[in-house]
């Protein structure tokens, strides 16, 4: 495969890099592509240098693969260009998530629907995949009703200026910042930009993206998404009424059994998961699970995850693998 990583010198484009050959992905030319600023610039893969290339010399090559994690504005200028050209795009960004032309998703869940003419192909938001992960085996047997979800986001979900901005706080330095307020010692409730409806852009993806995944509108979804001063891992508590009554242990044994979850939930040895466990894992964590005292079929769970992997990174570079071993790139 020739494969292009669109958006290299950055956060999630070195975690893309790390997991490409910690997977031991089917390489045989690497084009690493990011802005103009950065081209020219020198980067290690596999113990061997590379020097950044341009968006346009990158789309000359017509690469097999172009995963992208470059931002929403170069996504819909980019994406495009390169699936002209026969490239298929993996795209990390929110670009084309909505996008009823696109498929939006999470190979565990959804891989099935995808086919040779999907050139540009939507990786979810990182929240998202966590959620969904969690619930799609119990919208299965249970069938979701309405979920409410509160998460607790990482600063590296925003970016590096977020990240230094928490590490200039915690070390008393005055630093460029990210957010309008500091962040250390502190939890913002406001993820991305606020819309008219009074919900932020972070909390509509929550309430969207799980619906197109999952194929069904039947359900419903309503998110509050909260920043939290932790450098890596998104939390989220997960409360889900279904419309049929479930067995804990039988909620338990389920999610033991899907493939990329992993139960931690004994309470008398205070086992629950928790994102500096998480950090640099695949696996999504499930625990906390409980019944919701106050109201019929409603079950209560806490779900955390690497934003930086399962939640982007990973996720793309499996469907990737997926594309390969189906032969449809």
């Amino acid at each position: 495969m020739k494969v292009a990583v669109v958006g290299a010198t950055g956060m999630v484009g070195e975690v893309m890099l790390k997991v490409l050959a910690e997977r031991e992905f089917p390489i045989s030319e690497l084009l690493l592509v990011a802005s103009e600023r950065s081209v020219g610039k020198k980067l290690n893969y596999n113990n061997t240098e590379h020097t950044v290339v341009g968006l346009q010399t990158a789309v000359d090559a017509k690469p097999d693969i172009a995963i992208f994690s470059a931002g929403g504005s170069t996504s819909l200028e980019w994406a495009p260009k390169f699936a002209a050209v026969g490239t298929t795009v993996i795209d990390n960004s929110s670009a084309w998530r909505m996008d009823p032309e696109k498929k939006l998703i999470v190979p565990e869940i959804n891989a099935q629907e995808l086919s040779k003419d999907d050139k540009i192909i939507a990786n979810p938001n990182c929240s998202t995949i966590q959620m969904v992960m969690a619930l799609n085996p119990l919208h299965k047997k249970y069938h979701m009703k309405r979920v409410v979800v509160s998460t607790y986001q990482s600063v590296s979900g925003t970016g590096v200026k977020a990240v230094r901005q928490l590490e200039n706080e915690m070390a008393g330095v005055q630093g460029e910042m990210a957010y309008p307020y500091p962040i250390n010692r502190n939890a913002l409730p406001h993820c991305d930009v606020f819309l008219e409806n009074g919900y932020t852009k972070e909390e509509m993806k929550l309430a969207r993206e799980p619906q197109k995944i999952l194929d069904d509108r039947t359900f419903s979804v309503s998110a509050t998404a909260v920043r939290i001063p932790t450098s890596g891992g998104h939390s989220e508590a997960v409360n889900v009424e279904f419309r049929n009554d479930f067995d804990l242990s039988d909620v338990r044994k389920l999610l033991s059994e899907t493939p990329g979850i992993v139960v931690q939930d004994n309470p008398d040895t205070n086992t629950y998961p928790m994102p500096i466990y998480a950090h640099d894992k695949d696996d999504v964590f499930v625990g906390r699970i409980r019944r919701d005292e106050t109201q019929r079929n409603t079950l209560n769970l806490w779900i955390v995850s690497d934003n930086l992997r399962k939640g982007a990174a990973t996720n793309a570079v499996q469907i990737a693998e997926y594309l390969v071993a189906n032969k449809l790139v």
